[in-house]
């Protein structure tokens, strides 16, 4: 009897956005898959849908944290995928000059300080499963290198969410230094430019599902995969 997969994903209380459709291509392989969101009511009825489990959580909250891994360590013993997808402050058209300290604040604490706390929380339980997986979601925003929108590029500017994301892409190589030797494997994923609000199709962006393939992606590598790196479509970004 092959024993079922647990895998969790945060942020997924839009049925358009990445965190939901990384928990569908998730149940379709089989993953009993934990989803997570400030509201849980919006996000129940979703979970329905894939016959995934809502769960409220605030990442931003180290008591909601923990009381979180408390629970799913109680009832399942063990973690075998963590996606760290929640994230917000998308500052476009702002300058890092006229950026206001709390906004500031508060964009650190969701995109970097909240994947800290759940990878920290959970560890013992990836650890348990002998073949953890930590896929921290990220952005070409937060690199040097994306021709289009890199941190020297990017048309809409994004001073403030472009840094959350540069700071998540360090956070992941230092977090798989500590990680080597174990059987965990954490890297940082960037979906690309996605259609997960209405009209961004026509401005180039790709379907959500292509997206979310690239984070399923870090979540089924075998045991010889890579950890501590910087992927989009499974291939290595420079940043």
């Amino acid at each position: 009897m092959i024993e079922e997969k647990l895998a969790i994903v945060t942020g997924a209380s839009r049925e358009t956005g990445l965190g939901f459709e990384t928990a569908k291509q998730l149940t379709e392989l089989g993953y009993r898959v934990i989803v997570t969101a400030r509201n849980v009511d919006s996000l129940a009825a979703l979970a329905d849908q894939i016959g995934a489990i809502a769960r409220p959580l605030d990442i931003t909250d180290d008591k909601s944290v923990q009381q979180f891994a408390q629970e799913v360590e109680q009832q399942f013993g063990k973690l075998d995928a963590l996606v760290n997808n929640a994230g917000a402050y998308f500052d476009a058209g702002q300058q890092p000059l006229s950026a206001e300290m709390d906004f500031v604040k508060d964009a650190f604490d969701a995109n970097l300080l909240g994947a800290w706390r759940m990878i920290k929380a959970f560890v013992p339980l990836l650890e348990k499963s002998g073949h953890g997986r930590i896929v921290n979601v990220s952005s070409g925003a937060g690199s040097f290198t994306d021709p289009v929108f890199g941190l020297p590029h990017h048309p809409n500017g994004v001073p403030v969410y472009a840094l959350t994301k540069l700071a998540l892409n360090g956070l992941t190589v230092k977090l798989a230094k500590q990680l080597e030797g174990s059987t965990i494997k954490i890297n940082a994923v960037c979906p690309g430019f996605v259609a997960t609000y209405p009209g961004t199709a026509e401005w180039g962006a790709r379907p959500v599902q292509e997206g979310a393939k690239s984070i399923v992606w870090g979540v089924t590598l075998p045991d010889d995969g890579p950890s501590g790196g910087f992927f989009r479509d499974g291939q290595p970004i420079a940043w």
